[in-house]
């Protein structure tokens, strides 16, 4: 056989035919990722856009410029709706970092029967509707406000950060269980038998090992605060407008260019933390596969 009879042989055989076909299938997939990426971001990228927008309305394209920025800082009421939106978002998400971790460890290192009562209990707070549980906490503030006399029920803010902070702690719970789950507690138990103290063996071993999805935790807690808007909407009290509402009550009249700005500087702010959580869990020795599961409590 010549040379060229034994190239043409090989070119044909099943090996480089199923490695071609397979190439041509990576492919593929390759451009439907990046339009699934381009289909997810579109709608983003359309708002930093319009976030330069120099045009009274928002879906009115009129020049580039900074008139959004500057109108929302000569805007009061949009200033403070976006500081309510932070102050509640933060202590939200301090409240449910702090009880969501004690569930969290609580599930993961002390099994029973009572594990999967208390699963499904977070289970129906994560999957019901926003607007059931906006309808059940408004006449339980006004009861407790107004029949009561507790004052401090009547005001905006701890509404909306106890409205905020009940779902975010069954996030936090999930993602701290899951974290603990895959690791052994043989350090923890080491400590034990060397007579450390519980707090000690709390404060030195476990919460480090579960710091990651602490950090994802109150990251995400952050972030669901602010994205609210239904429950927001139903406990907010006048003065205290979160951003959200002070969007949705926007479409009434007109969305102007300062919207897309705000929402423009939220989204950076976001992406600053999402670095700053990464950074802290890539040198805490975590790998890109590992940071991904904790920030998805898998």
């Amino acid at each position: 056989m010549t040379t060229m009879e034994s190239t043409r042989a090989a070119t044909k055989s099943p090996i480089v035919e199923k490695r071609k076909r397979r190439d041509w299938t990576n492919g593929l997939l390759n451009v439907w990722g990046v339009l699934m990426y381009l289909f997810l971001f579109a709608p983003i990228f359309v708002i930093i856009a319009f976030s330069f927008n120099t045009g009274r309305l928002l879906t009115s394209w009129n020049g580039f410029g900074f008139e959004g920025y500057e109108a929302f800082f000569n805007n009061p009421n949009a200033q403070r709706a976006v500081w309510v939106s932070v102050q509640a978002g933060f202590m939200a998400a301090l409240i449910a970092t702090v009880l969501g971790t004690m569930a969290g460890i609580a599930l993961a290192r002390r099994p029973g029967k009572w594990v999967g009562i208390f699963l499904a209990l977070v289970a129906v707070v994560l999957v019901t509707p926003e607007i059931v549980d906006a309808v059940g906490l408004l006449p339980w503030y006004v009861r407790l406000g107004e029949d009561w006399n507790l004052v401090a029920f009547g005001n905006g803010l701890v509404r909306l950060v106890i409205s905020h902070a009940i779902f975010a702690t069954a996030v936090v719970a999930l993602i701290v269980r899951a974290r603990l789950a895959g690791l052994d507690e043989a350090l923890e138990e080491s400590a034990a038998d060397l007579y450390a103290p519980p707090f000690r063996r709390f404060t030195q071993i476990t919460l480090p090992l579960v710091m990651p999805a602490v950090l994802a935790g109150a990251l995400l807690s952050f972030t669901l605060s602010l994205d609210n808007t239904i429950i927001s909407s139903f406990v907010s009290t006048p003065g205290y407008t979160p951003w959200p509402v002070y969007v949705f009550s926007s479409l009434r009249s007109a969305l102007r260019p300062e919207i897309a700005s705000v929402s423009t500087l939220m989204f950076a702010l976001t992406l600053v933390a999402i670095g700053l959580v990464a950074l802290v869990l890539r040198r805490g020795g975590d790998s890109s596969g590992d940071i991904a599961k904790t920030m998805t409590g898998t």
